[in-house]
């Protein structure tokens, strides 16, 4: 990830983001093998990428129009265009294949948050790259937030604690930004935790009900503007 100053990451628009975070499915993918390099069968990276990339897709794809649980590994095969064989070789189940998706995405929105919200100090600049961040990383991938986002209940044990912990990291990060605004005099006084879950949930909005902005010629940009006014003028008192 390049070097951004914190002054344009906070005003940052969609373009901008995207030159800062680079996120390139590759690397996802080429992380994932090195991490399971023992248990894939195929041995050649350039493979290895390219079908991770299509078996990763299709998962997303068939989950969003019918849920991870109805899917079955035989509709993955003909969704990714792979043998049954072919797909067994990189996952060994479902849940393995579901494991190693959801670690992979959680790690790079972590990652992005981290690097582009972290290291800005004052509470009004961090709120607004918090929010522009997880606008524009949700614009990027999309169909893996609204996949965790729909299917946390579904999930078995394990993995819906994970999702959920990941869901209660942007919430936290929210509340301590609005906590650290009212302690610098930035915010006026308000539950730091309520505030900071409706917030979430405006954002939400725009992955989850993404076709219906689309209609309205309403791109990611004006979104972020309107979100940020309107939380701006209620956090100052107006």
């Amino acid at each position: 990830m390049d070097a951004m100053p914190v002054s344009k990451r906070t005003d940052m628009n969609y373009a901008d983001f995207m030159k800062l975070v680079k996120i390139s499915k590759e690397d996802i993918y080429l992380r994932t093998f090195e991490e399971n390099r023992e248990r894939i069968l195929v041995k050649k990276e350039a493979k290895v990428v390219k079908n991770m990339e299509k078996i990763f897709d299709a998962t997303l794809r068939i989950s969003n129009r019918k849920g991870f649980q109805a899917m079955t590994m035989r509709d993955l095969s003909k969704e990714a265009g792979l043998s049954m064989g072919a797909l067994y070789s990189y996952f060994p189940s479902k849940e393995k294949l579901l494991e190693i998706l959801q670690k992979q995405h959680r790690r790079v929105a972590r990652r992005i948050f981290d690097t582009c919200v972290g290291d800005i100090e004052g509470a009004q600049a961090k709120l607004r790259a918090a929010i522009r961040t997880h606008l524009f990383l949700s614009e990027i991938m999309q169909s893996w937030f609204y996949f965790s986002f729909m299917e946390a209940k579904n999930l078995v044990k394990p993995e819906r604690e994970r999702t959920i912990a990941g869901d209660m990291y942007t919430d936290g990060m929210f509340a301590e930004i609005l906590r650290q605004g009212q302690a610098e005099g930035s915010f006026v006084s308000h539950d730091q935790q309520l505030a900071a879950n409706v917030i979430k949930a405006v954002l939400q909005d725009w992955y989850l009900k993404r076709k219906k902005y689309a209609k309205q010629n309403v791109s990611v940009d004006d979104y972020a503007g309107f979100v940020l006014e309107l939380v701006e003028r209620y956090l100052a008192g107006k």
